[in-house]
């Protein structure tokens, strides 16, 4: 109805919204990069004078469209939930070649980019699912330690199993990626 006002959402929908948005895109991405370098889609890839802009502009360019909407339009209910989404998809296009430009260049294959991934993601899931601070109770502070300590315990068993598939299949990746190259 026109001047009615639009609903309330809560942080942790909007929350749940951008993980949302944020884990669909990694996704998506990730799997048309492999698709593209092992020849199994056409490249799509934009190269403006002989440079190639890789995805993570693109999630910069999205970041700061979607930053400055929140800000300056303050969006409520549905545009709030689409702004969350939006924002999960470029915070997804940007972390994942995080790597890039942390390094200023190399593989697209780097570690530091599935890491950056994991921990926004963590953040994001964090921020959708933890009961606010004000109402833990002593029996959450214990669920939440136990799930910390086995967070810390998940993330050596990936650190170790990133290590070994690297090992493995790093230098097969990086064939693929060179021999995509224009």
């Amino acid at each position: 109805m026109p001047g009615t006002p639009a609903r309330h959402v809560s942080h942790h929908a909007l929350a749940r919204t951008a993980l949302f948005g944020f884990i669909l895109t990694f996704i998506g991405a990730r799997t048309c990069v492999f698709l593209i370098m092992s020849g199994a889609i056409k490249r799509m890839y934009l190269f403006v004078s002989g440079t190639h802009v890789h995805h993570l502009n693109y999630g910069i360019i999205l970041l700061s469209l979607v930053g400055g909407y929140g800000i300056l339009w303050r969006p409520a209910g549905r545009a709030a939930l689409y702004t969350a989404l939006l924002y999960g998809a470029a915070m997804a296009l940007t972390f994942d070649e995080f790597g890039m430009w942390l390094h200023l260049g190399g593989s697209y294959w780097q570690r530091a980019s599935v890491d950056a991934v994991i921990v926004v993601a963590a953040v994001l899931l964090l921020c959708a699912y933890l009961r606010q601070i004000e109402r833990f109770e002593v029996h959450h502070k214990r669920a939440g330690l136990i799930l910390l300590v086995s967070l810390a315990g998940f993330a050596w068993a990936l650190e170790q199993a990133g290590t070994t598939l690297g090992d493995t299949y790093g230098s097969k990746l990086r064939e693929l990626e060179e021999s995509s190259s224009p």
